[in-house]
C-alpha cells in the first residue's frame, strides 16, 4: 500500500504503517491536551493508542496465522487509522475453512480481554468497564477497547469478521454467491442503521456506515465476478497485442510508447525472460525526479507476479486485485505470452454476459416457434 513503511516482519508477513496513522496519534495527542493540560496526560494517551494498535496487529496475525494452517499465504498487514488490514492471497475455499479464519481474529482480543481481567484483578486493581477512555486506568481501558472490538468485529456485516462467520456459515447450506448475497444485504441494511443513528448520536457512525456500505457491496461484486469466471482459463481473457521493453531501454522509449498507444505498463524482458515491471506511476515519478535519463532496470518491480494461461481466472483474480502492478505477465512455458488486467477482465466478462443474453433470446425465439 502506498503511503506506507515496513516497521517489522514476523513469519514471512512483513508489517507496514500508513503514513496517515500519525495523524491519528496526533489527535489522540491533542485531545488528552486539550482535556487534562499535562504532558503526563499526553504521552498516556500515546502510550494507551499504540498499545491498542498492538492489539490490533495481534487480531490481523490472529487471521494470517490461522490461514496459514490451510496453505493462505498473507502478503502483508498494514495498519491504518480505521484498524488493520491484513491481505490474504486468497479467501479459503471451504466455508468451514473460512469460518476459523474470521473467528481467528476477535478471539484475539477475547484471549487479550481475559489476560488483562485477571491480571487486573491479581493487582486488586479491577475497576467498572471503562466508558472514559481518557480519563481513565491504562489497563483497564485496554481491557474495556479489546472486548468492545472482539463484539463490534463480529457485528454480522462486511467487511467485519462478523459478515464472513456469516456467509461461512450460511454456504455451508446454500450456494456460495447466495450466501454472500444475503450477507452483503444484511451489511448494507445494518450500515443504513448506523447511518441513521450517526445522524442523532455521533458523527462517527456516519464514517462508519459508509465503510460497511461500501465493504458490503465491494465483497458481492467480487463474488459475483469469481463465479461467473469460474472454469475459464487466463488464456480467454488476456490480452495478446502488447509491447515489451527491456532493462537497458531508456525511460523515452517507454514514453513514446505510452503516447503511441493505449498500453500502460510494460513487462521488462531479458534473453526471453520476464525480468520486472515497469508501470505507469512507477514512471511518472522517476520522470519528475531525474527526466528521461534513466533506464529502465533503474525505475521497474523486481518484484511482481505472474500468471499461467492455463490458470483459471477465478484463482488468478484475486492475486491480480492484490498486486502492486496493475497487470500480469501470463506465461505458458515460462514464456511471456500475454498480459492480464482488470480491466480487460471485466471487458470480457461484458462480451460473455452480452454473448448469454444473444442466447438466451434465440432459446426464447426457438420455444416460441
Amino acid at each position: 500500500m502506498r503511503w506506507s513503511w515496513k516497521i517489522g516482519e514476523y513469519a514471512g508477513i512483513a508489517v507496514y504503517v500508513h503514513t496517515t496513522f500519525l495523524l491519528l496519534v496526533g489527535w489522540i495527542a491533542l485531545l488528552h491536551w486539550l482535556q487534562l493540560r499535562t504532558f503526563q496526560a499526553v504521552v498516556n494517551g500515546v502510550v494507551f493508542i499504540l498499545l491498542l494498535f498492538g492489539c490490533v496487529l495481534l487480531h490481523e496475525f490472529g487471521h494470517a496465522l490461522m490461514a496459514k494452517r490451510y496453505g493462505i499465504r498473507t502478503r502483508d498487514i498494514t495498519l491504518l487509522p480505521i484498524g488493520g488490514v491484513a491481505r490474504l492471497e486468497r479467501m479459503p475455499e471451504k466455508p468451514v475453512q473460512e469460518l476459523w479464519v474470521a473467528l481467528a481474529g476477535p478471539a484475539v482480543n477475547v484471549v487479550i480481554f481475559l489476560l488483562l481481567y485477571f491480571f487486573l484483578q491479581a493487582r486488586s486493581a479491577l475497576l467498572a468497564m471503562e466508558a472514559d477512555m481518557v480519563r481513565g486506568s491504562l489497563w483497564s481501558r485496554l481491557m474495556t477497547v479489546n472486548l468492545f472490538l472482539a463484539l463490534f468485529n463480529l457485528l454480522p456485516a462486511f467487511p467485519m469478521d462478523g459478515g464472513r462467520v456469516l456467509r461461512a456459515v450460511l454456504a455451508m447450506r446454500m450456494d456460495y454467491v447466495q450466501a454472500t448475497n444475503i450477507a452483503a444485504a444484511l451489511g448494507q441494511a445494518m450500515a443504513f442503521l448506523f447511518g441513521f443513528l450517526g445522524l442523532f448520536l455521533n458523527p462517527f457512525l456516519l464514517f462508519i456506515a459508509f465503510f460497511v456500505w461500501i465493504g458490503a457491496a465491494q465483497e458481492a461484486s467480487m463474488v459475483q465476478m469469481r463465479s461467473a469466471l469460474g472454469g475459464i482459463p487466463v488464456q480467454r481473457a488476456m490480452l495478446t497485442d502488447f509491447r515489451t521493453v527491456a532493462p537497458d531501454d531508456p525511460l523515452e522509449r517507454v514514453v513514446e510508447l505510452i503516447l503511441s498507444g493505449w498500453q500502460q505498463d510494460f513487462p521488462v524482458v531479458e534473453d526471453g525472460r520476464v525480468t520486472g515491471i515497469l508501470t505507469r506511476s512507477d514512471l511518472l515519478n522517476a520522470l519528475a525526479q531525474q527526466g528521461m535519463s534513466r533506464l529502465v532496470r533503474e525505475v521497474m518491480q523486481r518484484e511482481f507476479e505472474v500468471a499461467d494461461a492455463a490458470e483459471m481466472l477465478e484463482n488468478v483474480l484475486p492475486r491480480l486485485q492484490a498486486c502492486t502492478c496493475h497487470s500480469m505477465p501470463v506465461l505458458r512455458g515460462g514464456e511471456l505470452v500475454g498480459l492480464l488486467t482488470m480491466d480487460n477482465v471485466g471487458e470480457f466478462l461484458l462480451i460473455q454476459s452480452a454473448l448469454e443474453a444473444a442466447s438466451r433470446r434465440a432459446a426464447g425465439r426457438s420455444m416460441m416457434q
